[in-house]
């Protein structure tokens, strides 16, 4: 079986080394042996190490090759074909200029084959010569004369080199041989606009409108072209022409809208964008994209929000079973605070397709904002069972269980989610507040201050964990100091929070300093229309402690009729006298 191998491998290498000896030259090459030393150099023939070289090289063995390859060289040191082998070894190893060394003397001793220069042109390319490689080029022309790949090298090169009339003299001259194509007219039209020679590449344009009168594309070009540079009545023109050859062309009427937004035609350019919302054929991607520019990432441009929505709404008459239509119409309807219609656009989104975890998301925001508690709760672990990875979800979940009076839940789920949180601080002191709130429910004092104290670290100036833990410190009558400055730096962070406020007078009233607590609670129940029962017994306390009574019995039977306020209330409303 080897020997079966080596035999095909060595038919392979004779075949190879008469390629690359024989036939990679043209007869053209041949015509110059009588200027090349034979190849039999002081009687020793390379032919047999040539072979051995190629079946390294076949085999993968490039060091090897390169040294048989080399060996051939000093044996016969006008090898081209050698030369041209060992270059391309060497461009493997990445040895760009021994490569680009053995290429150029290949190329001089076998100035007509092909292979050489061509290969010598690219390496030159690659080391930014240009100007040489265009000569390399020049000279594959000159012998292949319908070569489009030597025709399009050479007027790269020239464009590199920053010669721009030749390159666009190499495609006129190709232009000559083979006719007008799209290909070479838009390559010299590209040129001419780089050149800011409009009028040049209208005509190219025009050129292949000519030949081809009944192709959109190029009256499209035209179009753009035109309207780029002011040219709107020949832009106008080119427009008509597409919707005479195509009236079902689905991108003309976008493009017609944009030609009259800049004629100041924004009524025409609105009605033109309806039509191409409301076919089908126009992608969808494209829809969004315009729609993308009606909003920014927190509000729709008030002066165009008719317009959003008629043409969301056309997205989702055109696109009914694609859910991006749905996600779209949906991202304008919270945007605009319809959250009701937002909902039911969000579900009809995972109802096609529960995949897209974005909108899981936004569904939860929804909810949020809602204020619907038991579809929150349900969907965040719908949300949790999809995308176990995610952290949002779980807070979603665990304010949720919260508003439920679940505190064990609520504990369990953050405290889950906590693990999936990577770099991102506040939704850790999201969670960490929550479990300060959750295990102070509990009464586990010590958690709840630990989770706090977690928070804090991460922002000490967060003044809802303040407020909160000041507060909660103030009930048990432990830490008060702390409390207090706690409660003082959360007014000073937020000094118009009513909440703030009552915190911070509550913490001076444990601690004995009536007057001061009557001015902080004081500046929270200016609006007693607005103040919670908690607050409107917290002052008839301090008016109690004042001798103020039965102001002070006025504003517990307020908090009674109100509302539910701490666990003394009642009594205290019953017996006319304060009872802690």
């Amino acid at each position: 079986m080897q020997k079966h191998l080596l035999g095909i491998l060595s038919l392979l290498l004779v075949l190879s080394f008469t390629s690359c000896k024989t036939t990679e030259k043209s007869p053209r090459s041949r015509k110059q042996d009588s200027v090349q030393k034979s190849a039999n150099f002081e009687g020793v023939n390379n032919s047999a190490i040539f072979i051995d070289a190629s079946k390294q090289k076949l085999l993968g063995n490039y060091d090897e090759a390169g040294k048989l390859y080399q060996k051939c060289i000093d044996i016969d040191p006008v090898d081209a074909a050698s030369m041209y082998e060992l270059a391309k070894i060497k461009l493997i190893q990445n040895l760009p200029e021994d490569a680009l060394e053995l290429s150029e003397k290949a190329a001089e001793i076998d100035p007509y084959n092909d292979y050489y220069l061509f290969f010598h042109a690219s390496l030159l390319q690659s080391f930014e010569r240009y100007n040489d490689a265009a000569k390399v080029y020049e000279k594959l022309v000159e012998s292949n004369p319908f070569n489009l790949e030597y025709y399009n090298k050479l007027a790269i090169s020239f464009l590199y080199a920053g010669k721009m009339d030749d390159a666009i003299k190499v495609y006129d001259d190709l232009e000559d041989k083979i006719g007008v194509t799209e290909e070479f007219s838009m390559k010299k039209q590209s040129i001419y606009l780089q050149e800011k020679k409009v009028n040049k590449a209208i005509l190219e344009i025009e050129k292949l409108i000519e030949h081809y009168p009944n192709e959109s594309k190029y009256y499209a070009v035209l179009a753009e072209i035109c309207l780029a540079n002011d040219m709107n009545e020949k832009a106008g023109w080119a427009y008509q022409k597409i919707t005479e050859i195509d009236p079902d062309n689905p991108y003309i009427h976008i493009s017609l809208a944009d030609y009259y937004r800049k004629n100041g035609e924004e009524e025409k350019a609105f009605e033109e964008l309806k039509l191409g919302f409301g076919n089908p054929n126009l992608d969808i991607d494209s829809k969004i994209q315009i729609l993308l520019t009606y909003y920014t990432i927190n509000e729709i441009y008030t002066d165009l929000k008719g317009q959003a929505f008629e043409l969301s709404e056309l997205l989702v008459e055109s696109h009914p079973d694609d859910p991006k239509s749905h996600s779209m119409y949906g991202d304008f309807l919270f945007q605009d605070k319809q959250y009701e219609a937002a909902r039911d656009a969000f579900r009809n989104v995972i109802l096609m397709d529960s995949s897209k975890y974005l909108v899981w998301e936004q569904l939860l925001f929804t909810e949020s904002e809602l204020n619907d508690v038991d579809a929150m709760l349900e969907e965040s672990l719908k949300t949790i069972e999809l995308f176990p990875e995610q952290p949002i979800p779980y807070l979603f979940a665990g304010g949720a269980y919260y508003q439920k009076k679940n505190w064990d839940e609520c504990i369990a789920i953050l405290t889950r989610g906590m693990k999936f949180i990577v770099n991102n601080t506040p939704m850790e002191i999201q969670i960490y507040s929550y479990l300060g709130d959750a295990y102070n429910q509990l009464k586990d004092n010590s958690k709840s201050d630990e989770a706090y104290e977690e928070a804090l670290k991460r922002d000490p100036e967060n003044d809802y964990v303040l407020n909160n833990y000041a507060y909660y410190l103030s009930l048990r009558n432990e830490n008060l100091e702390k409390a207090a400055k706690m409660a003082k730096k959360s007014t000073e962070l937020r000094p118009n929070s009513p909440a703030n406020q009552d915190t911070y007078g509550w913490v001076l009233y444990k601690m004995g300093y009536y007057e001061e607590a009557k001015v902080w609670i004081g500046k929270a129940i200016e609006k007693e229309d607005e103040a919670s029962p908690v607050l409107l017994e917290h002052y008839g306390d301090v008016l109690w402690q004042l001798g103020d009574k039965e102001e002070a019995y006025k504003y517990w039977t307020k908090a009674k009729d109100k509302g539910t306020g701490s666990e003394f209330l009642e009594e205290k409303v019953e017996k006319k006298e304060l009872v802690e």
